[in-house]
């Protein structure tokens, strides 16, 4: 899997993160770096902390599944982005979110957000990509966009989470095929 793939794979699940921080900056009605930061902390730490937790849990299972893994990749990344490109059209908004950033109200989103993160790191797996690197983009990545996010959410309304949501689920199918297509053809 190339850079470019991975930035592509962690812009694609850094989207629903975006979209909870756009709610985050929504509710706090104005940008603070150190708000933000925090946001972004929480969601790109649990984004690179997610995809390792797969890759080892992938990599128990690659010798078992060797041929069909390109099928595995696929049908995870496609299985999230379809998820993510029907959560896009959900017309829930951000009006329970609150701006509270304490553990308590924190945790279960970065949890939430990061689940796909750890299918990721599963299809990682079976690709034989380097986890340590890809975890650390797919984090980095996060925590910018989260920080972005929470900008835009106090400037902008509840259609930007909606949009975020279904490109990410787009790039994610987009990948999945790539990947089958090129296992097909392998």
């Amino acid at each position: 899997m190339s850079l470019l793939e991975i930035l592509l794979v962690a812009i694609g699940v850094a989207a629903d993160a975006f979209a909870v921080a756009v709610c985050k900056g929504m509710a706090k009605g104005k940008f603070e770096l150190s708000y933000a930061s925090v946001v972004g902390l929480y969601l790109g730490g649990f984004q690179a902390l997610m995809p390792v937790i797969g890759y080892f849990a992938g990599s128990a299972a690659t010798s078992l599944i060797k041929s069909i893994d390109h099928w595995v990749a696929f049908g995870l990344l496609a299985i999230i982005g379809i998820n993510m490109i029907r959560e896009s059209f959900d017309d829930e908004g951000c009006e329970r979110t609150a701006a509270d950033i304490g553990v308590k109200a924190m945790l279960p989103l970065a949890v939430a957000t990061s689940i796909d993160a750890a299918a990721v790191g599963v299809s990682f797996a079976f690709l034989n990509v380097k986890i340590l690197p890809a975890a650390l983009i797919v984090g980095s990545v996060t925590f910018i966009a989260s920080i972005v996010a929470v900008w835009l959410g106090a400037k902008c309304s509840d259609k930007l989470k909606q949009l975020s949501t279904l490109i990410g689920g787009i790039v994610l199918v987009a990948i999945g095929l790539k990947i089958l297509i090129e296992g097909l053809i392998a």
